[in-house]
């Protein structure tokens, strides 16, 4: 390979203008001849660029409403042969085909027509096919040829032709790299848009833009990014913007990924408080404010260095409290200037402003990753409401009963399984989180909330008169025993056991209702 090519030609078909004139006035100082297409060569000549148009170049002229502009051997064969190559020259003199060393093509916006709800024909317009030949074609011959995908890849480029009016092997190998990228993106995009959201395909392809670096992953010693899903507009951390605050870490995005989802699933202003990809505390009330109280109430403690998630915007009054303590994340649908004057104090608490709240019940796909593959399944979007439950006890709950029910079964959700959780008014008062036995993470729950009371002056355990969720049915009547024990009185939990009608006989003889949803929720 020859490490410096000089650029005389180049083409330049291009959807994202940004940058588009910056870029060709260097081309004509180094008097690089420009061939472009369509709005391309009029965003230049509007600039006062000379263009060739490729009809003119090609003595082809564009048909089929545009979809054939480039698919033609005057193209492709001027970027593809091989300049080291007697035979591949004799062929191109022989055909009159002039050498391309430079291709500057952005696809047509076919993600951002999908996510503007466009309809099915006006998306298949927005399905590039000459681009991405041109892109490819460019790329598999970067020992000759230069190819940019990116106006961010402008800056670097012109640099580097105002230097030498060429480029070296080593940046045509770096963007042959993130051109192909670039169209594996693309079409993964297009496969996603065309699968039925419900279905798994054959093959599944994982695409995503690298946000940012990360200074580290779980650990020092990983390495690690924050890549955002091509296509995706799930509102969460891929779409927040940071407004303060140290940069985020690997850890810090796990953890503020988890609260998010949590909060969306309650429609009354509700706090979540994450440690460790776990909710220590979660309530909903009239205000914000009065959920912080109620969700930091439940586990004090583990709340200290944790993150925070609202569902609605951020107030200054809510703020001052979150303030108190140390918190790493704040994340927000949006927050008043009084919020953002407040936590302005706290340099190191890093605000996340999200734009709005994600739908809990949207369909979606998640994946893990395992040794040699990956997991992948639609996500948890399931919901209980009060028409799914079945009473099976002798006692019905009572209305508050059955409100508290339902919470502590969508917070339940979002716990790692084994999972047990006590909730009274709205408010988590015990969380036990995945532990490998049931009846431990209803102990471990129950310990949680006497510590807690404790903490706040009072004798009677915070789970007195509390109902409790499981995430899965109770394997024995043991783990409702240990909740009854201490202090639940109403049951939430999916059923299904063999031994159902042992644990039912459990919950009457304590006079404890209980109802199944049928739905289960582990979360590994």
């Amino acid at each position: 390979m020859t490490d410096f090519v000089p650029i005389r030609r180049a083409l330049i078909s291009v959807s994202d203008k940004t940058g588009l004139v910056e870029l060709a006035a260097a081309l004509v100082r180094k008097d690089i001849e420009i061939l472009s297409t369509g709005g391309s060569a009029e965003a230049l000549r509007k600039a006062g660029i000379a263009v060739k148009e490729v009809s003119a170049h090609t003595g082809f002229p564009e048909i089929l409403d545009g979809r054939v502009k480039t698919l033609v051997p005057q193209i492709h064969g001027g970027i593809l042969f091989r300049r080291d190559s007697a035979e591949h020259l004799a062929q191109i003199k022989a055909h009159g085909i002039a050498p391309i060393d430079l291709v500057v093509v952005n696809l047509y916006p076919f993600s951002e027509t999908v996510a503007s709800g466009a309809p099915f024909e006006t998306c298949i317009e927005n399905i590039d096919i000459g681009g991405p030949a041109l892109i490819r074609a460019a790329a598999k011959n970067h020992a000759f040829v230069a190819v940019v995908t990116d106006p961010r890849q402008y800056p670097a480029l012109i640099e580097e032709l105002s230097a030498s009016g060429g480029t070296s092997l080593a940046t045509r190998r770096r963007l042959a790299e993130d051109a192909f990228a670039h169209t594996a993106g693309y079409d993964a995009a297009i496969a996603a848009w065309m699968m039925p959201p419900s279905e798994l395909p054959e093959r599944f392809v994982l695409v995503g833009r690298r946000r940012q670096n990360l200074r580290y992953g779980e650990n020092p010693h990983q390495h690690a990014g924050f890549y955002v899903t091509e296509g995706s507009v799930r509102a969460g951390v891929a779409t927040a913007r940071q407004v303060q605050g140290k940069e985020v870490s690997y850890n810090n995005l796990n953890d503020t990924d988890a609260a998010y989802e949590c909060v969306a699933e309650f429609e009354e202003p509700s706090v979540v408080i994450v440690k460790h990809a776990n909710p220590c505390g979660v309530a909903s009330a009239q205000t914000l404010a009065d959920a912080w109280d109620l969700a930091l109430r439940c586990d004090p403690v583990s709340a200290f260095g944790g993150v925070v998630a609202v569902n609605r915007p951020l107030d200054g009054a809510t703020a001052e409290k979150i303030a108190e303590i140390f918190t790493e994340v704040i994340i927000a649908p949006d927050a008043t200037p009084e919020a953002q004057a407040v936590l302005w104090r706290k340099k190191n608490l890093r605000l996340l402003l999200a734009g709005s709240v994600p739908d809990p019940a949207q369909p979606g796909i998640a994946f893990r990753s395992l040794s040699g593959g990956f997991l992948v399944q639609t996500r948890d979007n399931g919901r209980i409401d009060r028409q799914m439950l079945q009473v099976v006890t002798k006692r019905a709950p009572t209305e508050a009963e059955l409100q508290d029910l339902i919470f502590a079964f969508r917070v339940c959700k979002h716990v790692k399984s084994n999972a047990i959780v006590y909730a009274k008014g709205r408010a988590t008062v015990g969380i036990g989180a995945g532990q490998m036995s049931r009846v431990d993470s209803a102990r471990i729950a129950a310990w949680k909330a006497e510590q807690a009371a404790r903490a706040a002056g009072q004798t009677a355990p915070l789970t007195q008169g509390s109902v409790v969720a499981s995430d899965a049915f109770f394997p024995f009547a043991d783990g409702l025993e240990a909740a009854i024990a201490a202090g639940a009185t109403a049951v939430i939990q999916p059923g299904g056991s063999i031994r159902d009608a042992e644990v039912i006989a459990a919950a009457d003889k304590a006079g404890v209702a209980m109802v199944f949803t049928g739905m289960r929720h582990f979360r590994h």
